[in-house]
């Protein structure tokens, strides 16, 4: 049987570590290290899908499909989506404090939300807030839902019930799983709760 090497990952940065430390060497924590789930050696992750391992292929090999997508309500918005919204995808917009991240996401939202069942999930600000913002643009509210809530294993719980076309998370910085003790915001907190 191959011999399985252990790795280590710090809980607060990320970093990936050969050997087990009680001080993180990059971000400085204490008791911040654990251990990372082996494979055996000489084995690899498949992450490549349908395409064989090892294999050269050209780009007009791989197998693709047009995937359809749906509208934003907001023509620039799905310009630089390239059409849309496609369905199971991430998207993360991002940009400085004030600029209008919340307002628009509200504003696109609660337009689709005319169309599909969409989902507002705010960590940040308090529904009154949101609801104040939403009537300072004279978006209709009646079709958003809205969920008040920084726990992911709680935000999936919501959503698994009502099952939204569409969910914004706002602000995916605010979010922690139950999971890692680490601090929301933290690295690891947003790889998890975002795989979730």
């Amino acid at each position: 049987m191959a011999r399985q090497s252990a790795q280590f990952q710090c809980r607060e940065c990320a970093i990936v570590l050969p050997k087990w430390s009680g001080q993180c060497p990059d971000c400085k924590s204490w008791n911040s290290i654990e251990e990372l789930p082996t494979q055996p050696a000489g084995t690899r992750a498949n992450w490549h899908g349908s395409v064989k391992r090892d294999q050269v292929i050209t780009l007009d090999q791989v197998p693709t499909s047009e995937t359809p997508r749906f509208g934003t309500c907001i023509d620039e918005l799905d310009r630089v989506l390239g059409g849309g919204l496609v369905e199971g995808s991430v998207v993360l917009l991002g940009g400085d404090p004030g600029i209008g991240k919340s307002t628009i996401l509200l504003q696109c939202l609660t337009l689709v939300s005319q169309q599909r069942d969409a989902l507002y999930v705010t960590g940040e600000e308090s529904p009154q807030q949101v609801s104040l913002r939403a009537s300072r643009l004279n978006l209709p509210g009646n079709n958003l839902k809205l969920l008040s809530s920084t726990c992911v294993e709680d935000i999936i719980l919501q959503a698994d019930a009502i099952k939204p076309a569409v969910m914004v998370i706002d602000s995916i910085q605010t979010i922690f799983s139950n999971s890692l003790q680490s601090a929301p915001g933290s690295v690891s907190q947003v790889r998890e709760s975002t795989a979730m």
